[in-house]
């Protein structure tokens, strides 16, 4: 079950220069509270967006972090530490916007047992722990309209229109900056965006506050492996369309629950049928993807699930990546005029969408 053990909000109000630095957690009882909580987290654990770091040797803060999780610090105190460096950072810059500091630390769900788990492994899997975090998350406060009551000045009921400089970011809005570290590993994943800080143009996030390296996120490295296929293609005069598909296919065929690592340069025999292909395939990807990739099979599903293409005529086609290998579905057949035909097969009902 998803947790949250320790939850707190600082505030960073540059309209009125006042800056809130709470004495207390969040009441987590408060189911307003607590689903706020729980949304942000499960949205950033489960973006694919996010890049992933390693703390430098020299990181003070990867220090406090060690700390903490050995019960050597207190959650709030380290929080308001937090705060108190991101509030004098985010100061320095020209035009600061009002912004919340959410700090979290949290226990994800749980693995869960496989269908054919024994009796021990059940049991296992009921008491054992998810991987706990330490989350930040900047929330930028948006402008809103909201009524407001009161007395007119006949001393009636008034009801007028205000607006509102506070307010917090949906449950369900992407956060642009946030960071989150594992309790076991100190492994770091965050999104940020560059900000101009005592004129000079910084990621806050990694660069000041975490003092980690930046690598490239799952979907950067997928969506970087799709057009490297693409730009091969049309190098060598193939069909781009069914090299993408066929590539996605690929993807997804190694897209288990034991994903840890994609090999992008074992594709290019799976997509390309001549050597030439293959060869200048593997080079442009050995020049731009690490040799070995983290990826999250979600990542891959999601990128690579289905495969849209549009032809120059204006018809779009959306299949699953998966039938581009299979001709029982769909082929692609290149004509002696150059031009291309898709040949959809064995289709039993055709709806209107």
């Amino acid at each position: 079950m998803f947790r949250i053990n320790h939850a707190i909000l600082h505030v960073f109000d540059f309209v009125s220069c006042v800056n809130v630095f709470s004495e207390e957690e969040l009441d987590l009882t408060n189911k307003n509270a607590k689903k706020y909580c729980v949304s942000h987290a499960k949205k950033a654990l489960g973006s694919i967006d996010a890049k992933r770091g390693t703390f430098a040797d020299d990181s003070m803060f990867a220090g406090e972090l060690r700390s903490y999780f050995r019960g050597e610090r207190d959650f709030i105190d380290l929080s308001v530490q937090v705060a108190q460096f991101l509030a004098a950072e985010l100061g320095h810059m020209e035009k600061p916007e009002s912004c919340d500091l959410l700090v979290l630390d949290f226990e994800e769900d749980a693995p869960k047992p496989p269908a054919d788990a024994t009796e021990e492994e059940m049991e296992a899997a009921y008491k054992a722990q998810g991987k706990r975090h330490f989350g930040m998350f900047l929330l930028e406060s948006r402008q809103a309209y909201m009524h407001e009551v009161g007395s007119g000045e006949t001393g009636g009921t008034c009801v007028d229109v205000k607006r509102h400089f506070a307010i917090l970011p949906n449950p369900s809005q992407k956060v642009s900056s946030y960071a989150l570290v594992d309790a076991e590993t100190l492994a770091v994943s965050f999104a940020d965006k560059p900000r101009e800080i005592s004129g000079e143009e910084r990621y806050l996030i990694p660069d000041g506050l975490l003092q980690c390296s930046s690598e490239a996120s799952s979907k950067e490295v997928l969506d970087t492996v799709v057009r490297i296929v693409e730009e091969v293609a049309d190098e060598y005069g193939a069909n781009s369309a069914a090299a993408l598909s066929k590539a996605k296919a690929a993807m997804m065929s190694e897209a288990t629950e034991e994903l840890e690592y994609l090999a992008p340069w074992d594709l290019g025999a799976e997509v390309f049928d001549d050597e030439p292909l293959q060869r200048r395939f593997e080079e442009a990807v050995a020049a731009e993807v690490p040799e070995r990739v983290p990826v999250e099979k979600k990542a891959v599903e999601r990128v690579a699930r289905n495969h849209k293409i549009r032809t120059d005529t204006g018809i779009e086609i959306t299949f699953p990546s998966e039938y581009s290998t299979n001709p029982d579905f769909i082929e692609f057949i290149s004509e002696p005029n150059g031009l291309i035909s898709i040949e959809l097969k064995n289709i039993g009902h055709i709806e209107n969408r």
